[in-house]
């Protein structure tokens, strides 16, 4: 029986903190950044990494706040842009002039906004379960301002002391739905040993509310600046705060985009590794007409 290869751990130091970084695959294969969901981390994609290692060298992420990653400095904030920001910093100091770009979740809409931000160096844009950051439609304008204004700068509540690694497993299970054996590899990843038990190694400021949210309008706008060949991978049923129509909605704001359905839940990354890998490995391959257009 073949064992999965694990993959190899590196430190990215940008000016403000240093983010970790897992790599499988061969250093001088084409390069393929992941980018994992709130709360989750570079564990996320445990499962379908060594699936697309033959052929790309993925890097998956631990965004600022999750996993080995620091955690942003006091007074700072997470917010799209930052995550941005941090993302195109990894990429300078990896000294990826071109790459494939691979988002689930949050790290779909960091992914769009990064690939519309810089279109010259997306080379093709993957994403599971999201386009572009959470919108606002002005009904919790006000009230979700107020309210993030309103919340300490540094959460008080203590970080809760798990006596085991199974306990923290049937936590995430419990709060997020996620089956255990889908939740395992991101959980291991996100623990620290205190020495009396394992905590979460997460920020806890990435559960406070965010007081501005970007206007449905001006995603479209963003959204419309992507020019890589892009794939969206949608769940099937939809996820409650992925709307069907919403996602079209952005969707049709690229240029060259393909929409798929697949069965399963919000990790379709975790829960079907070998189809996800077969979907990603298809876009990725495809050859795409370059040609221009007859007049």
């Amino acid at each position: 029986m073949s064992t999965v290869p694990k993959p190899i751990e590196r430190v990215i130091a940008l000016p403000h903190l240093r983010l970790s970084v897992q790599l499988w695959g061969a250093p001088d294969a084409p390069p393929l950044l992941a980018l994992h969901g709130w709360l989750d981390n570079a564990g996320s994609f445990a499962k379908l990494a060594p699936l697309l290692a033959d052929r790309w060298q993925v890097m998956a992420l631990d965004l600022p706040g999750h996993g080995h990653s620091d955690h942003l400095p006091p007074g700072a904030h997470y917010h799209f842009i930052e995550y941005v920001r941090s993302v195109l910093g990894v990429t300078d100091a990896l000294g990826l002039s071109r790459y494939q770009l691979l988002g689930h979740s949050l790290g779909a809409g960091i992914a769009a906004l990064v690939a519309a931000a810089v279109p010259d160096r997306v080379e093709r844009l993957l994403l599971i379960e999201g386009i572009g950051p959470i919108g606002d439609d002005g009904r919790q304008t006000l009230h979700r301002f107020r309210e993030a204004l309103a919340a300490p700068a540094t959460p008080s509540r203590p970080l809760r002391v798990f006596t085991s690694i199974e306990q923290a497993v049937s936590a995430r299970t419990l709060a997020s739905g996620l089956p255990a054996v889908q939740a395992r590899p991101i959980v291991e990843r996100g623990l620290r040993d205190t020495g009396d038990g394992w905590q979460w190694r997460s920020d806890p400021r990435l559960n406070q509310p965010t007081a501005l949210r970007l206007a449905e309008a001006q995603i479209h706008a963003l959204l419309r600046g992507i020019e890589a060949p892009t794939a969206l991978l949608l769940a099937q049923p939809e996820t409650p705060y992925l709307p069907a129509a919403k996602m079209q909605a952005r969707a049709a704001c690229v240029d060259e985009i393909t929409v798929s359905q697949m069965s399963g839940g919000h990790h379709l990354h975790l829960e079907h590794p070998e189809a996800v890998a077969a979907w990603a490995r298809a876009h990725l391959e495809r050859e795409f007409d370059t040609r221009p257009l007859p007049q």
